[in-house]
């Protein structure tokens, strides 16, 4: 009897664990978890804001990675952020399937040569219909407030603005953090809240264009959360 062997993608934390989703999810490893993995999968934490990152030798071991979302500005020279450009490059170099989701996508069109800068329209939350991406690359989704919500890069290269794994309650955690250290007004926050309750994200679509791409299954009008 042939023994499957067991498939290992790994998530590459940029940010850190939120008070409500540690107690709410255990984490937000969880949440990518309950969203990206499959039966028979095994998916490893390296938490890269913390500098943790994995092993060069290792990297073979992986059919994919995944890059979370993060507060950190992607286009910052922080050695994490640095060396997480470097990871990525390579990652390209061997034809790894590569997810990256908000940060994730930003940082990935920065590592393979397209150019980020800062959106100085503010903080985009809430729901989306759905930056100047490398050469080769293909725009898949934009929007009114983002030019590149979805773009590939040649068949293992995937980069979303919104967020997939994003539950409702997790948005009206952040929109509520974002108020209280005022990083947005009030009145925004309200109206992003008042739109989440007209409208529900297609998150499981998403989530299968996700897992889809990351296990060789690629296969999107729609709306995600952000």
């Amino acid at each position: 009897m042939k023994v499957q062997k067991e498939r290992r993608f790994a998530l590459l934390m940029a940010a850190r664990n939120s008070d409500y989703v540690k107690k709410v999810y255990g984490g937000y490893f969880n949440v990518f978890v309950e969203a990206l993995a499959g039966e028979g999968e095994k998916w490893d934490l390296f938490r890269v804001v913390d500098g943790e990152f994995p092993h060069m030798d290792d990297l073979h071991n992986y059919e994919g990675f995944a890059i979370s979302g993060s507060p950190h500005d992607a286009n910052g020279d922080e050695y994490w952020i640095l060396e997480l450009c470097y990871l990525l490059k390579t990652l390209f170099t061997m034809q790894k399937k590569v997810l990256g989701i908000c940060f994730g996508h930003q940082v990935l069109c920065r590592a393979l040569g397209g150019k980020v800068g800062k959106a100085y329209s503010g903080w985009d939350i809430g729901i989306r219909k759905v930056y100047e991406v490398p050469v080769g690359a293909q725009v898949l989704a934009y929007s009114d407030k983002t030019e590149v919500e979805m773009f590939t890069f040649g068949d293992n290269i995937l980069g979303i603005q919104g967020h997939p794994e994003y539950t409702k309650d997790i948005l009206d955690n952040l929109i509520d953090r974002l108020v209280w250290n005022n990083s947005i007004e009030k009145g925004f926050a309200e109206e992003a809240k008042l739109k989440l309750k007209k409208a529900e994200a297609d998150r499981k679509y998403w989530e299968r264009i996700c897992k889809s791409f990351l296990k060789g299954r690629w296969i999107a009008q729609s709306q995600t959360y952000f």
